[in-house]
């Protein structure tokens, strides 16, 4: 069984994306901030990492930077998941090593096609 570590501030987001991919046989981690997320992805090892940008106190911008320096953490996965649709968010998400974006409302039949993508990604490598 997969393990997601979801960092999402907002409570019914969070709890409404973690039952439909535990219906699909993920293990699902929640974090309701930055701070936890990231202590969460160094302790737990998840899979992959689905990680909202706007958070309270440390931003998921900070997190994913983070994640991305640490030997321990780098190869994870990370889904950036953001409200903010811009292209230079985009852009920034892809620079900062993560491996897909998706602005909100998440489509979620393609956030899963994504998921199982990068999960059979990282088990060929």
């Amino acid at each position: 069984m997969h393990r997601i570590l979801l960092v999402e501030d907002n409570e019914p987001n969070r709890i409404m994306l973690a039952r439909r991919l535990e219906k699909r046989g993920y293990e699902v981690i929640q974090a309701p901030d930055g701070e936890e997320g990231y202590a969460l992805a160094r302790g737990e090892m998840p899979d992959l990492i689905l990680m909202d940008i706007s958070l309270t106190g440390m931003d998921g911008w900070q997190v994913i930077e983070l994640l991305k320096s640490e030997a321990k953490t780098r190869d994870i996965p990370v889904i950036v998941l953001t409200a903010h649709a811009l292209i230079d968010d985009r852009t920034r998400a892809i620079e900062s090593g993560c491996d897909d974006y998706y602005a909100k409302p998440v489509d979620f039949k393609l956030l899963l096609e994504g998921i199982n993508r990068l999960l059979l990604e990282k088990k060929a490598t």
